[in-house]
């Protein structure tokens, strides 16, 4: 495991060959990558949704071994405090996998006197989770999710679950929907796709990144803490991020998409997911109808930063990050990994695009 104290003694024996002018050694510290070319220093404060908070963490340990002289935290505080802090000019950037509104951009703008921007790293999956190994690949289309969650559905051997799953014999248990308590990205791609497919749901509760749930769910902060509830939880039933389920082995739906067919939560139905969404230049857009062998409830992640207005370390170190995540094979390896999909190469040369409006001045 690459550590950061490795990495900072690895820069300072390249900054030890320099001083006494080696010539080879200078030479091959060159061609070690564009990296090395330039040592960065600088702290960067971001913090938001907890969606990408594992690759993240992943990304940025890796981008600090190549930049050793840099930090970087980021706090996984939920989509909602990561929008507030962003727009309060408290954070670098901000992450949410709720896209800023017309009003969100213009508050922020008129906080920091600077154009504030948007766009997207990473697309993934929320999934239902169980607390029974034994309910992996239950089927469950979006008005049997839509019901449990509006505590209709309280039983896993429901006459409207047991007609999605024929051949299954189902536990006479009572469902516990459990549900995010923070305001969440997490929530609105999940919200968002009940409110685009069950008439019942856009009535009564509509979409957001924090809702007036049921009575009879119970709730949990972050996808972290909706995990551990789901997993506590005799009869247990969550939505949380792809990732999560992967990274604690939890039982998954099979949910059934616009052509009918029930999908498996897997990378590949992500990235077929991610790929029909059309994507207009404001990077604004919700990800709907999924058909074919596309898993239908699937989201993307937006960084929030500011075109100007950042001290000069920060403002390069905030370009050269997040260049480096659309950049780098070691990036898209590391998302593949956890559960995201990585961006296709064209969205990338938008968003890098972008990236290159991060100024100080």
């Amino acid at each position: 495991m690459r550590t950061r104290s490795v990495a900072i003694a690895a820069a300072l024996a390249v900054g030890v060959m320099t001083i006494a002018g080696c010539g080879p050694q200078q030479a091959s510290a060159g061609d070690a990558g564009p990296e090395r070319e330039q040592l960065l220093t600088g702290v960067l404060n971001g913090a938001g949704a907890t969606f990408p908070n594992l690759l993240f963490q992943e990304w940025i340990e890796a981008y600090g071994f190549d930049q050793p002289f840099t930090s970087i935290n980021y706090q996984s505080i939920g989509s909602g405090g990561g929008i507030q802090g962003f727009i309060e000019d408290t954070l670098d950037f901000g992450s949410s996998e709720k896209y800023l509104t017309d009003e969100d951009l213009a508050t922020a703008a008129l906080n920091r006197d600077c154009e504030p921007i948007q766009f997207p790293v990473v697309f993934g999956s929320v999934v239902i989770a169980f607390h029974d190994p034994g309910m992996d690949g239950l089927v469950l289309d979006a008005e049997a999710i839509a019901r449990i969650y509006d505590r209709d559905i309280t039983r896993y051997d429901d006459p409207a679950i047991a007609a999605l799953n024929p051949d299954r014999e189902l536990p006479d248990r009572e469902i516990v929907p459990v549900h995010r308590s923070d305001g969440s990205g997490t929530t609105y791609v999940f919200t968002h796709y009940l409110d685009h497919e069950v008439p019942m749901w856009a009535r009564k509760y509509s979409e957001g990144s924090d809702i007036e749930w049921a009575e009879g769910t119970v709730g949990g902060d972050g996808n972290e803490g909706v995990t551990a509830r789901v997993i506590n939880t005799d009869g247990g039933l969550g939505y949380v991020n792809q990732s999560y389920a992967i990274r604690h082995n939890l039982a998954t739906a099979h949910v059934v998409n616009a052509s009918g067919n029930p999908i498996e939560p897997t990378l590949e139905a992500t990235t077929i997911a991610s790929g029909v969404a059309a994507i207009p230049e404001s990077f604004r857009f919700d990800i709907d109808d999924i058909g074919g062998d596309g898993y239908p409830i699937s989201g993307t992640n937006w960084i929030l930063a500011y075109e100007c207005g950042y001290d000069d370390e920060v403002a390069e170190v905030l370009r050269s990050f997040w260049t480096w995540a659309m950049t780098s094979e070691e990036a898209d390896e590391l998302a593949l990994e956890l559960g995201y999909a990585p961006m296709a190469p064209e969205l990338k040369r938008r968003v890098l695009a972008e990236i290159q409006r991060i100024d100080s001045r």
